[in-house]
């Protein structure tokens, strides 16, 4: 039997005249030297996928496309005035024409009418891409990292679709399926899983525990199943440095595959990564890498949307559903061996429709395993309601003004620190709170620019204000960048009372811990913690009420900061569903799995969850510990 390309040649109709068959992941590329094929050969290509069951797409051949600069003129035409600003960068080696537009949905036009005429016009292949609201150096060096390297990229997913349909069978199996937990087991921090099958090598995440200083900050990668040369891709679930943090360091040790995350986890991974260098360099600490790295990662990933399927390997096929965690945050559907075995990673999840995205996913076509996070899965972690917790972060807000104080808080760079901007933007608007600024710092700022460029992840309700009331709520003024030590020192010593959101969210480095050594010892400010404490970091010790907190360097004399600022804990605007919604997760989990297995929670966390489940449900339940391997087939 021949390749799966050949294959495809043989069933194509004589005047198709191919050229050029190519591999992109695992789609599959065909150019032209048919214009009027290329132009109507949709019926065709239909009938191709129906057979195939892969995403098949045709091009004219690259010597009959109209010129870049005649074809800029021809699109600038046919793009509607209402469409605003754009940028027109062309991929010649792919017969793609790339339109970066800050309305996309003009320039995409009704039923894509648009696109179709340009396709028609310049016999390029339009793809349209959202211009950030607010302007982001770090999306304009992503995309000009891509642009500049098009012709590595071709070859880059050329290679990854020859290793997908290696040895092309319709109907592949896999003759054994186990996962090893190489982080995250029984703990929180460095999540880090490894699926092995018969033809497969496949890590799921590779975090750090930015909260641990010794060997427990990173996943196991010297366990004796895992062979960097051997891995032939790596999914990330979301783009908290405890699921990414450590992916360039794969990079710097030799790995060259490919990495699969929606769009807005590539950025927002790049950011926390080069951000995570950045302090380290800052701190005087060693570098685990440095942006050539990151940069590596970004040329390596593979974007998909939520509910795209994909195939990563020979007997692995990917799709990814809304987490609900944060923007961009994935569920991890795997169909191993043509539906011979299912499993679904959660990484992070979100059971809940909170101020910014759309509650989990249950429902998916096959499953008989689930691995699912623990974080909140104890007896008593039973949180407030969202509800509750902005009554009572307003209350706190209004109390610390009125007495001429500062808000500190310290928040993780994306994720729930967007949802509270809305929150505090919404409050303000209503006249709930007076108008204070909002100062920011850190990669904060430059998260709620990846978020006005991926608007589509948020829930309805927010789309519905931007989209059709033109109200986006990440743009108001009232929102204030800080960009360096003079304007921190100004907003700490000369202004009024306002309110301070600076990473990290842990106060484990970073703006946060420099804002609480000015504001600590004034009882008129508040200190307000919304996210996960790691055990041994400093937002752990303030939340367990320690009052003489020593910031001394290791070896030097003491620095005792006496705290006498307000301290409080909001848990309810987590990420992370709350054993209440956890066990309703799996409840509703559509097909109910035969196993589950419970990871990231620390250890009586995860032993409890899933000793519940199992009474509740009566399916088969472990919390699997470091360095546990265990057969799925």
């Amino acid at each position: 039997m021949g390749t799966i390309l050949d294959e495809i040649l043989t069933s194509l109709p004589e005047k198709a005249d191919i050229t050029i068959s190519a591999f992109e992941g695992a789609n599959i590329v065909l150019y032209t030297k048919n214009i009027e094929f290329f132009l109507d050969s949709s019926r065709v290509i239909r009938t191709l996928v129906s057979n195939f069951k892969k995403r098949i797409e045709i091009r004219l051949d690259p010597s009959l496309l109209m010129g870049e600069d005649d074809s800029k003129e021809m699109i600038k035409k046919v793009l509607p005035k209402e469409v605003g600003e754009t940028n027109i960068i062309f991929d010649p080696q792919r017969s793609r024409v790339i339109i970066e537009a800050e309305k996309p949905g003009i320039a995409i036009g009704k039923q894509g009418e648009v696109l179709k005429e340009i396709k028609k016009q310049t016999h390029w292949i339009p793809i349209i891409k959202r211009i950030p609201a607010i302007k982001s150096k770090l999306i304009e060096n992503i995309r000009q990292v891509l642009y500049e390297n098009n012709d590595d990229r071709r070859k880059f997913l050329d290679k990854v679709g020859k290793r997908i349909y290696g040895g092309w069978k319709r109907n592949r199996k896999s003759e054994w399926i186990r996962v090893s937990f190489l982080g995250a087991a029984r703990e929180v921090g460095r999540s880090c899983l490894l699926l092995q099958t018969s033809e497969s090598r496949i890590m799921l995440d590779c975090g750090l525990n930015t909260a641990a200083t010794d060997e427990n900050a990173f996943p196991i990668l010297d366990a004796p199943e895992f062979n960097i040369n051997d891995l032939d891709a790596v999914i990330i679930s979301h783009s908290h440095l405890d699921h990414v943090g450590l992916l360039p360091y794969l990079f710097k040790y030799g790995y060259t595959g490919p990495v699969y995350m929606t769009a807005p986890t590539r950025d927002i991974s790049a950011l926390l990564c080069l951000d995570f260098v950045s302090i380290a360099q800052k701190e005087n600490k060693k570098e685990l890498y440095g942006s050539k790295e990151v940069k590596e990662m970004v040329k390596n990933t593979i974007c998909l949307g939520y509910e795209e399927v994909t195939d990563i390997t020979p007997d692995v096929r990917l799709t990814l559903y809304n987490a609900g965690h944060t923007l961009g945050s994935s569920l991890v559907h795997l169909n191993i061996g043509n539906g011979q075995h299912n499993l679904l990673y959660t990484g992070d999840m979100n059971y809940e429709n909170s101020n910014l995205l759309a509650a989990a996913v249950t429902k998916f076509p096959r499953l008989e395993t689930a691995i699912m996070e623990g974080t909140y899965g104890g007896k008593t972690d039973i949180l407030p309601t969202r509800e509750e917790c902005e009554k009572f972060l307003i209350k706190t807000i209004k109390e610390t003004i009125t007495r001429g104080g500062k808000v500190l808080m310290p928040v993780l760079g994306v994720g729930r620190s967007q949802e509270i901007l809305l929150i505090l933007e919404r409050n303000m608007r209503n006249g709930e709170i007076p108008q204070v600024p909002i100062f920011i710092h850190g990669s904060v700022w430059d998260v709620v620019a990846i978020h006005t460029t991926y608007p589509d992840f948020f829930n309805s309700a927010i789309k519905k204000e931007i989209f059709h009331k033109d109200h986006n709520p990440f743009l108001s003024d009232i929102f204030k960048r800080i960009a360096g030590q003079k304007e921190m020192k100004q907003v700490t010593e000369e202004t009024g009372p306002c309110i301070i959101m600076a990473t990290s969210g842990m106060m484990v480095g970073g703006p946060s811990v420099e804002y609480f050594k000015q504001l600590a010892e004034d009882k008129r400010h508040s200190l307000v913690l919304t996210c996960y404490q790691g055990e041994g970091s400093l937002g752990r010790r303030l939340e367990s009420g320690e009052k003489d907190i020593n910031l001394a360097e290791s070896g030097s004399k003491p620095n005792i900061i006496k705290v006498k600022m307000d301290v409080h804990s909001i848990h309810g605007f987590t990420g992370h569903s709350d054993r209440r919604q956890a066990i309703n997760f799996m409840k509703r989990l559509y097909p109910k799995p035969k196993r589950v297995m419970i990871v990231h929670g620390e250890k009586s966390k995860c032993i409890d969850l899933a000793s519940s489940i199992h009474q509740l449900l009566k399916i088969e339940t472990s919390a699997p510990k470091i360095l546990d391997c265990v057969r799925l087939k």
